[in-house]
């Protein structure tokens, strides 16, 4: 694959922004975020001043975040069968398209909590298209070696915008009025659909046709599933989502009730969360260096509590700007190192996916959590609302003892060049299944490490879509050792080939060390077929090597 441009030996946070097509969509992104951020502050407002339910205003965040949790998997699936440039681009269509219908509603005068909440779903709906094909694209556009310092900008970025979007919003919807302030969010979505439509990078295609929808996001499920380090980063952000978005779903009532304020104040909480975050991903690459990926995310929960107990606490606006401050600082670090964990974890040729199912479950969090504090708060009171989320997210700091984040590794994540084998019989892609079998010649005193890299190769193989693997040691001949794994189809076993990396492929050199025997193992492919006389007989393969 190649890249715009050259980069340093060592990146820097902004070293990403040397690459004109990453630099040119992260530059109109932030300018969409800044018009959604005015848009944010708008609904949440609006919502605060024409519904008397608590619950409704925290529906909000509720609306806009379970899209993500509803679609991202399918949208993973999407982008990762699909040109992701071209998904990108319909994800910020559905967000025009609700920025515009939310602004002619308002300049109509016709506005309703639930047509709020609609558009908010709506402009989720976009989110959920446009965000795992743009981050799983990074890895597209960048070498691997910059993708932390891109998805730190990305997310530095996003709460630069933060800083100065909730204070702009605020003042624009208080001197002008929420018409203006939707028409501006209406023209800031129109910027990175022209930036997608200029920008073209180069993507390694797959000689594979497309899979089925339906394969595609069973293949991603288990990947997820069998990959231990994804699962604990996936389980360890929604945990964190579902008790951290208090500090934001709750903040307009906060302003409201406890501060006795209005939009300007709103503004200016939401800018010192996002000065915070701005802070904290400025100063990422220290904070890596010393302390593990692991322990950093814990003390981001803990921050995260703290913000929620002075703002359960105080009265003061200086006092919860700063505690929003610390917020903001652990909420950064926390994504970022999350997301930055999944990439790594994840090959190309999955990544949309494994990144979508993130998203997914935190958002899914995100919205539970919503919904949880919204109805503590109604029901019982904001500052009991605060003091559950803060004792939530200590709880979400303690579970990095069970639930631990792996530390960034750049492994190679590549997928490797197959040749498919040449067969005695005419197959077609549905033809299946096929059954492979690899005979090995281990010495009694390799034993114990040719199991240990068969475990190795079983979970990579597993992982890949390989069905009924298993081992099989010689009776008679000890140390005849055969390795089974089948497929359904041969259109299966020619993906798992291909998804397989330069480093799930490392595992076979330790094996070929292993092997005593003259010849190398390599696989001895059958198809099965039924005994029964009315389908056809039962037939082997017989596969060459390539030459």
């Amino acid at each position: 694959m190649q890249h715009e441009c050259p980069h340093p030996a060592v990146p820097t946070t902004l070293g990403p922004l040397r690459n004109p097509s990453f630099r040119s969509i992260w530059t109109a992104t932030q300018i969409s975020s800044l018009g959604w951020l005015l848009q944010t502050v708008a609904i949440s407002w609006l919502m605060a001043t024409i519904s008397a339910s608590d619950l409704m205003v925290a529906l909000v965040q509720a609306a806009s975040t379970s899209p993500v949790f509803l679609l991202s998997i399918l949208a993973g699936a999407i982008a990762d069968n699909f040109s992701r440039r071209q998904v990108m681009f319909a994800g910020h269509c559905l967000l025009a398209l609700a920025s515009t219908t939310l602004m002619i509603a308002v300049g109509l005068g016709f506005v309703h909590p639930w047509l709020i909440l609609g558009l908010g779903f709506l402009a989720g709906c976009g989110f959920a298209l446009n965000d795992p094909a743009w981050h799983a694209s990074v890895g597209d556009i960048l070498d691997k070696r910059d993708i932390p310092a891109a998805v730190t900008l990305m997310s530095v970025g996003y709460n630069i915008v933060r800083s100065i979007g909730p204070a702009l919003g605020g003042t624009i919807l208080a001197f002008f009025g929420p018409l203006a302030t939707f028409a501006l969010a209406a023209l800031s979505d129109l910027v990175p659909l022209g930036a997608i439509w200029r920008t073209k990078w180069n993507v390694r295609s797959s000689p594979l046709p497309r899979e089925r929808m339906a394969t595609a996001i069973h293949d991603g499920v288990r990947f997820t599933v069998m990959s231990l380090e994804i699962r604990a980063a996936i389980a360890r952000a929604t945990l964190f989502g579902v008790a951290s978005i208090a500090i934001l779903a709750l903040l307009p009532l906060l302003v409201r009730d406890q501060l006795r304020s209005g939009p300007i104040v709103y503004g200016i909480l939401l800018a010192g969360f996002g000065t915070g975050a701005f802070i904290a991903g400025m100063s990422n690459g220290f904070l890596r260096r010393i302390a593990s990926q692991n322990r950093l995310i814990a003390f981001a929960s803990v921050a995260c509590a703290a913000c929620c107990l002075c703002l359960a606490l105080t009265l003061s606006i200086a006092v919860a700007a700063i505690a929003l401050a610390l917020g903001g600082a652990g909420w950064l670090i926390t994504w970022t190192g999350i997301d930055v964990s999944v990439q790594f974890a994840s090959p190309r040729w999955v990544v949309g996916r494994t990144l979508s199912i993130y998203y997914a479950m935190s958002a899914g969090g995100m919205a539970a959590g919503s919904w949880i504090w919204g109805s503590v708060a109604q029901n019982h009171s904001l500052t009991w609302a605060l003091e559950g989320a803060a004792g939530a997210l200590l709880l979400v700091a303690a579970a990095g003892i069970v639930l631990p984040v792996r530390p960034w590794e750049e492994t190679d994540q590549e997928s490797s060049d197959f040749r498919a084998p040449e067969l005695a019989l005419d197959l077609k892609p549905r033809s299946g299944p096929i059954v492979a079998k690899v005979d090995y010649c281990i010495s009694e005193r390799n034993t114990d490490a040719f199991l240990a890299c068969m475990r190795a190769k079983r979970h990579a193989l597993s992982r890949a879509g390989a069905r009924n693997w298993t081992l099989q040691r010689n009776l008679q001949t000890p140390s005849l050792w055969t390795e089974t794994f089948r497929t359904p189809t041969w259109m299966d076993f020619l993906r798992l080939n291909h998804r397989l990396t330069a480093a799930d492929k490392e595992v076979g050199q330790h094996l070929l060390a292993l092997h005593d025997g003259e010849l190398s193992p390599h696989p001895v492919l059958s198809i099965e077929r039924t005994t029964e006389a009315t389908r056809t007989r039962a037939s082997t393969i017989v596969s060459r090597p390539p030459r």
